[in-house]
Formats: structure tokens, sequence, C-alpha cells
């Protein structure tokens, strides 16, 4: 397949684009909107084999590992932009290999080369991997900084970081978008304030069921759920399994699961809810900010969700424009919107989002940060 040599963009991803991969998805829905509004098309280079070899007519090439087709298409774009999240590359996080790859192509590359953090590295207690891993993890990461002309990150803990390492590097801001969809919505009334969702990718989905059901009994009398639907991630039967423990062990709870479905039949699902329960962090650190790299949050937003956080932390905001609450719901204690302002704040999330988060405005981001 022949790519022209103008307006092509290289885009690096650890697994292939629309295969309910959060990142992978993000980065299709951010082809999807460069190729529309800005005329800059993505060919994909996938560090994992696949069969793939077009997705929504874009081209995919597999293997980065191999070289020899990635390095003939440097010769055919003009910019790279590189999906890093450390663990997507390589299964302890340390991507050696993909760095000496990176520097590879960044000497045949004749435009810019953008990396987006969608994470840095990993901090773990002494008994964890994290922990030993943690000095390589940085040094991948730094060299990634040094290599990329400039960087897009979802969150300011992640911006810090960067220019920690080098404060006169170039930094976007851009939260992350929903992969679920972007509905256009002017009434909330629709939904009822006792139907709630969780969403995400399958160890989201398992780790907020086990807390949705011990934490069950302290939502507030008008948000109790009767309806419960859990949406996306690959098919498991352990997700199906807790699913159908939730509905057996509460009675008056009807609960769905609707593994890999389409980004329009989610979206049909969530717009039908007021409320959304997340377990970002489960047992680890509470890292304030880190929620808007969530895809599962931003789809809740997208949508005019309130989230519910299994987590306490202070104001998340962007730019100085601030979300309301945050609302949260765990053992030391409970914060929800008042229920008379529950429409309210839907449509305060859902405006923050269609303002601040949404592809149009990311790939707007991404487009002058490749000028």
């Amino acid at each position: 397949m022949s790519v022209k040599t103008t307006n092509h963009i290289l885009q690096i991803v650890p697994h292939p684009p629309g295969t309910f991969d959060g990142v992978g998805d993000y980065a299709l829905n951010l082809a999807r909107k460069l190729s529309a509004q800005h005329g800059l098309t993505t060919v994909f280079a996938v560090a994992r084999e696949t069969a793939i070899e077009t997705n929504e007519g874009f081209q995919v090439v597999s293997g980065l590992g191999r070289g020899g087709d990635v390095h003939s298409l440097m010769e055919k774009c003009d910019h790279v932009i590189l999906h890093y999240v450390n663990y997507g590359y390589q299964a302890r996080g340390v991507p050696f290999g993909l760095r000496q790859i990176v520097r590879q192509l960044r000497e045949k590359l004749r435009g810019r080369w953008l990396t987006t953090f969608h994470e840095l590295y990993a901090w773990g207690p002494p008994w964890k991997s994290e922990f030993w891993l943690h000095p390589f993890q940085v040094k991948i990461a730094r060299d990634l900084i040094d290599l990329s002309d400039v960087c897009v990150v979802s969150n300011l803990p992640i911006e810090r970081e960067i220019h920690r390492h080098d404060a006169r590097k170039k930094v976007y801001l851009a939260p992350v978008m929903s992969n679920f969809g972007e509905p256009e919505l002017h009434d909330f009334n629709a939904a009822s304030p006792r139907r709630w969702a969780i969403c995400g990718g399958a160890v989201l989905l398992a780790r907020s069921l086990r807390s949705f059901e011990q934490m069950h009994p302290s939502i507030p009398d008008a948000f109790a759920p009767d309806h419960l639907d859990v949406i996306g991630g690959h098919e498991q039967n352990s997700i199906r399994a807790l699913v159908e423990r939730l509905g057996k062990n509460r009675p008056g709870l009807s609960c769905h699961y609707h593994p890999e479905v389409s980004a329009e039949a989610a979206s049909q699902l969530l717009r039908k809810s007021s409320l959304g329960w997340i377990d970002y962090f489960g047992d680890d650190r509470v890292s304030p900010g880190m929620l808007l790299k969530s895809t599962a949050f931003a789809a809740f937003c997208a949508h005019g969700i309130v989230p519910i956080l299994a987590h306490q932390e202070g104001t998340i905001a962007i730019n100085g424009a601030s979300l309301p609450g945050p609302y949260y719901m765990t053992g030391q204690g409970l914060n929800f919107p008042a229920p008379e302002r529950l429409r309210e704040t839907q449509q305060q999330f859902y405006s923050w989002y269609h303002a601040r988060g949404d592809s149009t405005r990311a790939a707007r981001t991404y487009a002058e940060a490749l000028r």
C-alpha cells in the first residue's frame, strides 16, 4: 500500500487500534479527528504482531521490532506520535527494545517527534517488582523525553514529572478523551437516578465490581441502584461471575454485562445512566489528578454521568476550570451530589468535558504540537 509523502503521521501503539485496548482505541479516535479536521492521515505501527493490515482505511504495520517495514515508512511519514505506556510494550515495564527502535527511527525523521505519555513509570513497595525496576523505568522514560520534540500528557502530575527532568521541554495538556463516544445531549431527565454504570478495561471492571459490591450498602437511598450496566473490555468469565454474584446477592439490583461492545452501543447504554462507579487506584497509593488519564472517567463525563470515586481527593481541574465534587464513597465517608441538584451536576460534568476534554480539542492540541 503506497503512502503519499505529505501530511502523514506514524502513530506507534503497543496493541492494534480498535481492539478494545484503551491506548489503541485512543489512538484510533485521534486518527479519525486528525484526518477529518486537520487533513493529517495516520499510519499505525503496532509493537505486537497482528494480522490486521487496515482499520477504517488507516494502514496498520505489524511487529515494530522487525524494523524493516516501519523504517521504510519513515521515508513516507512526516511526523511520529509515540503512545508511551511502559507496561504496554514490555511485561515488566522496562521496554529497552522500544527505546533502541525510537533512537533509530528518530534519526530518519524529517518532521517532529511527539510522545504522548499515558504513563511514565510505576512506584511500589519493596516487595513488588515496581520498586526494584523503578530506576530503569525512569531512565527509559527520561531518554524518551529527551528524544521528543514535544510531549502530550493528560494530567498535571505527569507534566510536573517531565519538567522535573527538563524544565524547558514543551508539554501540552490534553485530558484523555472518551473511547465510548461523545454524544450530543440536551436533557438528562430521562436518565434514572437509580441507574448506574461501571465501564473500562477488564482489570478496572473487576476491581470496581468488587468494591461496588462492598460499598453498596452505603449508597444513599436517593441513589440506591436498581440497574447496573458493566460495559467494556474483553469477555472474561471471571467478570461475568462477579456480575452474576452481585445481582444474586443484592435483591432488587438488575446487573448486565456488556463486553466487547462497540463505542456506539456503549454510548447508548451510558446515556441512560446517572451515576458511575470507578475504583481507579484500588489499594495502590492515590495520586491526585491522575484520574484525568482514565478513559472510563472521560466516558462518564462525556455522557453527563456523575463519577463516584472509590477514593477521596481534592479538586480536579484543568487550567483553573474545576469539576464538581469530587464525589466519592469510601470506608471513611461519602460525598454525593444533592438529589435535587443531580441534573444540574450531570450537566456540569458534561459541559466541562465538551469544553476541555473532547476529541475535537484533543486533535487541535496535537495538530498545533506538530506544527
